[in-house]
Formats: C-alpha cells, sequence, structure tokens
C-alpha cells in the first residue's frame, strides 16, 4: 500500500492522477471523428481539471475549510465496467469500446482512492479522500449509464 509523507504529498499524488486522466481524456478526443464522442471526452477532461483545481485550492487554502462545503451523498454503482476486461486506447476504436476504457479508468481511480481513504488517519485526509471517491463514483456512473443506453440502443 503506498504511504505518504504527509497531507500535502497525498494531495499531489491525487493531482498527478487528476493531470492524467484529463491529458487520456484530452489525446483520445483528439483522435476521434466522431463529434459526439469528441465532446464527450472534452468534457470528462474538464471535470478531471475542476479535480486538479480543487485540489490545488485545498492544497493552497488547507483542507479543512475547503471541504466543509462539499456535501457527500451516496453514487449508485452499477457495476458495468466490473464486467469488462481492461482495454488499450487505439485511436479509431468505437464508441462502446471507448466508453469501456473511460469506465475502467474511472473504476481504477475510485478503487485507489478508497483503498487511500481505509489508510488515511486523520479526519481531513478522511474527508479528502471521500470526496475524490465520490466524484470518481460520479464519473463512473454516468460513463456506466451512457453505456447502458448505448448498448440498450443496439438491442444488446
Amino acid at each position: 500500500m503506498m504511504q505518504f509523507e504527509n497531507l500535502k504529498a497525498v494531495i499531489d499524488f491525487a493531482i498527478e492522477k487528476e493531470k492524467e486522466a484529463a491529458d487520456f481524456y484530452d489525446t483520445a478526443s483528439q483522435e476521434e471523428s466522431m463529434s459526439g464522442v469528441s465532446e464527450m471526452l472534452r468534457e470528462f477532461a474538464e471535470e478531471e481539471r475542476k479535480h486538479q483545481a480543487m485540489l490545488e485550492k485545498l492544497e493552497k487554502e488547507g483542507i479543512g475549510k475547503s471541504l466543509d462545503e462539499y456535501k457527500l451523498k451516496w453514487i449508485t454503482d452499477l457495476k458495468r465496467s466490473d464486467y469488462l476486461v481492461d482495454m488499450e486506447y487505439k485511436k479509431g476504436l468505437g464508441y462502446k469500446d471507448i466508453l469501456a476504457i473511460a469506465m475502467k479508468r474511472e473504476e481504477s481511480a475510485l478503487r485507489l482512492y478508497n483503498s487511500l481513504l481505509e489508510n488515511a488517519e486523520t479526519e481531513d485526509t478522511k474527508k479528502l479522500f471521500k470526496v475524490l471517491c465520490q466524484e470518481e463514483a460520479k464519473h463512473k456512473n454516468a460513463l456506466e449509464t451512457m453505456y447502458d443506453d448505448y448498448m440498450a440502443k443496439i438491442g444488446d
């Protein structure tokens, strides 16, 4: 399990993960020829950048005050990604495969943040990981819903 020296190290790690996710969605959006898919990927990149900005603000202002306003709520896990295999992104993949890759990425991020939450030692750190878990769970849910809708449309 990952060990961090302090809360700043945890936040820096999370910022890097959000940057990686935004870069993935940006790259994929630029390579996609279907405008709807490209737009969806750009929106996810923007969401990841919002998480990065939230984390950078937390680092600057302190975790307590910044997270006090954040409302935690349960996000349903549709578990669609649990039944998919990991795939590598390649230019020209179909919509279903792009959704599958994105779902697996969000599942992985959620699993990571849940693991870090379990090992968090302070209340502030626990709150931070709860917020990050919720954000990743929202993305996973949105992607799984899109996947379900698409599969229903094609009769699967």
